[in-house]
């Protein structure tokens, strides 16, 4: 039997969700949003036969679901993936897992009470480029890695004003939660240790300033809140004796977007980056992937030849979760690994409020 599944939020990253899981031989049964027209808008886009104005209504009606995608802005996603477990569903969730650690630990713990699989949509760790550099991590070639830098800097990039994006209530905060991906990715090549310390600065400057929006044609809400940072800074230290920078930007001085994990192992360093062109358009982007060693008393520099994907792992991270729920892959990530990354974000905002160094427990 397919796997059965329903999407809460009728948005864009549902079109990648949709098709990942369609990939896998899972079957989309229904799209389910408070906004009844949005919801009907997108069934009939992407030939989905049901929808709903809300999630009671579609677990009233279809009890033979066996898992939801949540895609909506992220203060729902705690709520959410709790009533999902609740209600006997696996569970793909966008990114960030919750607006804070304590929020993630409660999801974390409700899916292993109820024993169902909960991931979240870490694409980037799908892309081609991480997977293959991953194979080199697992395979022992690079040896543990010491240092690496996660960064994910944009110029313009700031995604509307006044909308949920910029509203720390709904968001959690700004270019920190929102672009996470680099700092789990280089988590997840340093095979995610134990956070000990964190310190961190955030920035304000141009987050008002129109000329830093991004090209996402996003409206802005004229008496809507812009109360989150621009970019931030950060070093985080780890109990194994490891070590991460972090650089964060929607708005800031940088040359182009950048989309990058560099690491120095104690074998071999490496890096998976994309470049954009113009900030946020696929079709401009480089992407990148080096692995970095000593040969015969020479440095040796090797490019790692992958398929390129527009998507970003996007719809291979999706396939995922259905070959997860099945049993015929490892999932991409795991609830604890969310619980720490989530530990971390929250050092980086309360370092930058104390300005000082947080211990994370």
């Amino acid at each position: 039997m397919a796997v059965k599944i329903g999407i809460i939020g009728a948005g864009g990253m549902a079109a990648y969700h949709i098709q990942g899981f369609r990939s896998a031989g899972g079957e989309v049964a229904a799209i389910a949003d408070m906004n009844a027209d949005a919801a009907k808008r997108a069934a009939e886009k992407h030939g989905v036969d049901k929808s709903f104005a809300s999630v009671k209504e579609m677990y009233e009606t279809l009890k033979d679901l066996d898992a939801v995608s949540i895609i909506t802005p992220n203060a729902f996603h705690h709520p959410l993936v709790l009533e999902a477990l609740a209600n006997g569903k696996h569970v793909f969730c966008e990114k960030p897992p919750a607006l804070n650690a304590a929020d993630a630990s409660g999801m974390a713990k409700a899916a292993k009470e109820t024993g169902k699989t909960l991931m979240f949509n870490f694409n980037n760790r799908a892309r081609p480029e991480s997977c293959a550099m991953m194979e080199y991590v697992k395979g022992g070639a690079v040896g543990r890695i010491n240092s690496a830098q996660a960064a994910w800097i944009r110029r313009t990039g700031i995604p509307g004003f006044g909308g949920w994006f910029t509203n720390k209530k709904l968001s959690g905060g700004g270019p920190v939660i929102d672009l996470l991906h680099m700092i789990d990715l280089a988590l997840h090549f340093m095979r995610y240790p134990e956070p000990a310390y964190v310190l961190a600065q955030t920035f304000s400057d141009f987050i008002d300033n129109k000329e830093f929006k991004g090209p996402w044609s996003i409206p802005d809400i004229k008496d809507g809140l812009t109360d989150v940072e621009a970019a931030a800074h950060g070093f985080v230290t780890f109990k194994t004796g490891q070590v991460l920078t972090l650089r964060n930007s929607w708005a800031e001085m940088n040359k182009r977007e950048e989309v990058s994990v560099t690491f120095q192992g104690q074998k071999a360093g490496g890096m998976v980056r994309r470049l954009f062109g113009v900030d946020g358009i696929d079709a401009t982007s480089i992407d990148e992937c080096e692995l970095y060693t000593q040969e015969n008393g020479r440095p040796v520099n090797r490019s790692i030849i992958v398929p390129q994907d527009e998507a970003m792992g996007r719809t291979r991270a999706a396939r995922n979760f259905v070959l997860a729920v099945e049993g015929k892959e490892a999932p991409l990530n795991t609830p604890d690994e969310a619980v720490k990354l989530m530990k971390i974000i929250d050092g980086i905002y309360a370092s930058a409020r104390s300005g000082k160094p947080v211990e994370i427990v």
